[in-house]
């Protein structure tokens, strides 16, 4: 009941501020679709003479694909540095012990803080998404319960890794070059994830799938990309009637993957914060930066 308290306040704090500062949502959502737009044009335009935006883009596809992997590596972005970032600023201006002296506890309020925050993020980036994709001439495909349960997943995914990660705050106090690393390693990888990582070394492999947003991207580019689409020799197979292979993402190779990852981030996730919020109040530095 204390957590759902403290979201509503968090959506009505939200709310607030997004109906204030509404110009500045706005404008923020152009600079990010242009400099998408270009970053995209920049690497996989085609040659020759081109009459429209859509007809510069070789492969439409591919393209919508980068596009939602930058989108996914921007909200694993935000999460991670919601733990960190977050918790340095909130050290600094006396938040933080605030927080922790409130009868709903840390863990609930960065909870609540997180969920409304990756509500208004997902809103924005399928915005972003689906303008990137009408501009390249790319599709996107929409089946609503596969989406909720993996975008589900993968908050639950980057929220047990960013309390880990935001844990180090807590003990260590000035932990901004990791964070940024950090940060940077996950929407690399949120770009670069594809099936193709099957080929790959078997311990390259298994680190890739252990970390907390590569079955996620690859399963969401999957649904909303391919369409659940089996795919061969980069093509979509056919079935004997001609017809594209339609698989279930609940049955494609990387789901086990992500569920496993969900649940061992989550758990080692509150458990590592915990046990550094509890050290931290041992030395008395909690309110430190």
């Amino acid at each position: 009941m204390g957590f759902l308290l403290v979201m509503k306040a968090e959506l009505v704090r939200n709310f607030i501020i997004m109906r204030r500062y509404w110009f500045r949502t706005v404008i923020g959502m152009v600079i990010g679709y242009s400099m998408l737009l270009m970053l995209i044009m920049g690497f996989m335009r085609g040659g020759g003479a081109v009459e429209g935006m859509a007809q510069r883009i070789t492969d439409p596809e591919r393209a919508t694909s980068w596009a939602l992997g930058f989108i996914i590596g921007m909200f694993a972005f935000g999460i991670v540095g919601m733990f960190t970032m977050g918790l340095q600023g909130m050290a600094q201006n006396g938040q933080l012990e605030q927080l922790c002296m409130s009868p709903h506890g840390l863990v609930s309020n960065f909870l609540a803080r997180a969920a409304v925050a990756s509500f208004s993020s997902i809103f924005t980036s399928a915005f972003m998404v689906w303008l990137i994709a009408k501009t390249v001439g790319g599709t996107l495909h929409f089946d609503p319960i596969p989406v909720l349960v993996l975008f589900a997943l993968t908050f639950t995914n980057l929220i047990g890794f960013g309390f880990m990660v935001g844990g180090l705050v807590l003990v260590f106090k000035q932990t901004g070059q990791l964070a940024v690393l950090v940060r940077l390693s996950l929407f690399g990888l949120a770009i670069l994830a594809t099936d193709e990582i099957s080929s790959w070394p078997v311990v390259a492999r298994w680190l890739a799938h252990a970390l907390p947003i590569t079955d996620a991207a690859i399963l969401l580019k999957y649904v909303l990309v391919q369409g659940q689409q089996v795919m061969e020799a980069g093509k979509p197979l056919l079935d004997a009637a001609g017809q594209p292979v339609i698989r279930s993402v609940f049955l494609h190779p990387s789901f086990p993957f992500l569920l496993i990852s969900c649940v061992v981030w989550t758990l080692l996730g509150i458990t590592c914060f915990r046990f550094m919020e509890d050290h931290s109040r041992t030395k008395g530095t909690l309110g430190a930066y």
